[in-house]
């Protein structure tokens, strides 16, 4: 999920197609619903996008570029999806995202 409300001179739908785009070069368009929702809360330092899944760990990245980081963004998923109840122990492949991470929150 992707704030909708963050920041103010965004182009989301530049944002959005980013994002599909880098998914589906990681080819994880099957694997992972992108979505945009609004505030989370993190608006001292826009864009903030979220990542969930029900029985996995969620994560909530703030001062995301997100088109800019729309790569990391896709091997971030790639590395939840492929850690146990998605909870990432070696976030190097996420890139500059493991930078941006403000709450890794455990599965129920």
């Amino acid at each position: 999920m992707i704030c909708k409300t963050c920041g103010t001179a965004r182009d989301r739908a530049a944002e959005v197609q980013a994002v599909k785009d880098a998914l589906k070069r990681a080819g994880l368009t099957d694997q992972v619903e992108l979505s945009e929702h609004a505030c989370f809360s993190s608006c001292a330092e826009p864009t903030t996008l979220a990542i969930q899944s029900l029985g996995r760990a969620s994560y909530v990245f703030s001062g995301v570029d997100v088109v800019a980081d729309a790569a990391d963004i896709a091997e971030t998923c790639r590395t939840y999806l492929n850690s146990p109840q998605g909870w990432i122990e070696d976030a190097r492949p996420c890139g500059r995202l493991r930078m941006c991470l403000r709450a890794r929150i455990p599965a129920l």
